[in-house]
Formats: structure tokens, C-alpha cells, sequence
């Protein structure tokens, strides 16, 4: 397993009530494409620079599109430029994927709540293998479960990582509190707007 399949497997995990924003969920699985790339050497940093160093991993869909939209980027793409593009609606299109593989189980669609749907009870030992290492304490899953939002957040970065590791992390919190004040900042305009339609 990748740490992006790792992380969306634990954000899935229906025991966990966690709220999780999608946005954030998104830019954290991003980063952890970045993080599978550079383990498997598709992939070095040069400063904040993206640099294509070889084939795609086979083997998971998702991260062979990951190394084609990293070829696609053109030279000069740095991370922070990845995980605005790449993170876009990206935790839905993992969600559905492992829906398909029968990894997690979907979601319920249904317009009618007490309605029941029939679906083959997801694969367990998947999901069970991410826990275990997201309750290992490894520093990488560990720093982007915090960034989307599944544990506590400690902005401080994990000892022990690579430099390009720290990079990436840095750059995914980064882009999780850019959100997070776009969010806010848009709560805050809709909450004046409400005010002078009535007339506060």
C-alpha cells in the first residue's frame, strides 16, 4: 500500500467520527503522491522544484496518473504549485476508487435514509494494515493524517526526515492553513451579506 491509499483508508474508516474537511483530506493526498513518488524514485526535489527522475510505480492506478500529471506539469512546477493542482477533488476520486476495488464500503447515496442498500461488506484487511501503521506513530502518515485534519495538528515537523520529505509536509500544512483562511474568509463575507439583507 502507498501512504496516499494509507491515508484515504483512515480518513474512510467509518469507526472514526472525525470530521474531516474534503479540501484539506485533498491537498494532504496530494502530498502523499509527492511522498510515494519520491520513495519510489519517480521523483526528486530540487529546492521546492519538482524533478520527473523515472517510470511511474506500477501496480496503483492513481499513482501511475500522479507521474503522468507530474510529466504534464512542465519544468519549473514547485510543490506548492502540485498541491493546488493535482489536490483538486482528489480525496472523492480515492474515495470511489477504493469503493470500486472493495476496499472501503460506499457511501449511501440514497435520497431516502432508512432505505436499505445491499453492498458487499468491504475488505477489511486493507484498512486494518493502514491503522496499524498510522498507529505505529511513522512520521509521514502520521504528519499528514494531522494536516487533514484526523488527529491533533503539531505544526512542528517529524525528526529523522529526508530533507525533501520535511519539503513536502511543510508545503501541505502550508496549503491546508491557506485554505483554512479562505474558508474563514468566506464564512465572514456570507455572515455580512446575511446582515445587510437583514438590515443589522
Amino acid at each position: 500500500m502507498t501512504t496516499a491509499r494509507d491515508l484515504a483508508l483512515v480518513a474512510a474508516d467509518p469507526q472514526d467520527r472525525t470530521v474531516v474537511e474534503q479540501g484539506d483530506l485533498s491537498l494532504a493526498l496530494a502530498g502523499a503522491e509527492l511522498i510515494d513518488l519520491l520513495d519510489a524514485e519517480a521523483l526528486t526535489l530540487d529546492g521546492d522544484l519538482l524533478v520527473p527522475a523515472g517510470p511511474a510505480p506500477a501496480g496503483d492506478a492513481l499513482l501511475s496518473e500522479a507521474a503522468q500529471w507530474l510529466a504534464d506539469g512542465g519544468p519549473g512546477e514547485t510543490v506548492d504549485d502540485w498541491l493546488w493542482r493535482r489536490g483538486r477533488d482528489l480525496a472523492g476520486r480515492y474515495r470511489t476508487v477504493l469503493e470500486e476495488e472493495g476496499l472501503v464500503a460506499p457511501e449511501r447515496r440514497s435520497r431516502n435514509p432508512l432505505r436499505r442498500q445491499h453492498t458487499a461488506p468491504a475488505d477489511p484487511s486493507a484498512a486494518r494494515a493502514a491503522g496499524e501503521r498510522r498507529s505505529s506513530g511513522e512520521p509521514v502518515l502520521g504528519a499528514l493524517a494531522a494536516a487533514a485534519g484526523l488527529t491533533e495538528r503539531d505544526d512542528d515537523m517529524p525528526d529523522g526526515l529526508a530533507d525533501d520529505r520535511t519539503t513536502v509536509l511543510a508545503a501541505v500544512f502550508q496549503a491546508v492553513t491557506e485554505l483554512a483562511g479562505e474558508r474563514q474568509r468566506r464564512t465572514i463575507e456570507a455572515a455580512a451579506f446575511d446582515n445587510i439583507w437583514r438590515g443589522d
